[in-house]
């Protein structure tokens, strides 16, 4: 399993919820999804300049997978018209492959 943790700095709740409604079936065709999902209200320590309200971990079954989903036309319009108008910033924290 190949898995990145994520922390988002999220402007528009209300249309980050519908991107993620919209993408589930693809990311679930790539036999991916999410394991944790959290609102943070504080952020301690970070070693990033940007902000983040947001912090998920995503799965796939492989690399390779993870890339061919975050390339994918459909996923990508899907992107374009909810997670880019509901997203400051996006925040890789880590990827792991176990």
């Amino acid at each position: 399993m190949f898995e990145y943790i994520v922390g988002l700095d999220v402007k528009d709740d209300d249309l980050y919820s519908e991107y993620r409604k919209n993408m589930m079936p693809i990311l679930e065709s790539f036999r991916g999804g999410f394991r944790y999902d959290f609102r943070i209200e504080e952020v301690l320590k970070t070693q990033s300049e940007e902000h983040i309200n947001r912090v998920f971990t995503i799965y796939f079954p492989n690399k390779k997978t993870a890339d061919e989903f975050f390339s994918d036309s459909i996923y990508l319009k899907v992107k374009e018209e909810f997670f880019d108008k509901a997203v400051r910033s996006t925040t890789i924290i880590a990827e792991s492959e176990k």
